[in-house]
């Protein structure tokens, strides 16, 4: 039996945008003899689940909608979303 759908939302900032908290956990990383790690980049994750249903088609355009309007600022960030279960 299927489950409800889920939406998967990455958000991270712009390439161009200075990471300082990744900085931060990069330098830590190296200080703790992590030697391979070259850089840190840090994000949020958000997982919605949708109402039962609800059509994939829909469920995109209204959780690419959510993304774009609350769950980001397109200023600094980009995001990208993943529908499963």
């Amino acid at each position: 039996m299927k489950g409800p759908m889920k939406a998967f939302v990455y958000v991270t900032l712009k390439k161009t945008v200075l990471d300082a908290q990744g900085k931060t956990v990069t330098q830590a990383l190296r200080g703790m003899g992590h030697a391979a790690i070259a850089d840190v980049r840090q994000g949020k994750y958000f997982e919605l689940t949708l109402a039962e249903g609800t059509d994939a088609a829909a469920a995109r355009a209204e959780v690419e909608q959510i993304a774009a309007e609350v769950l980001s600022n397109p200023v600094i960030e980009d995001y990208r979303i993943e529908l499963g279960e």
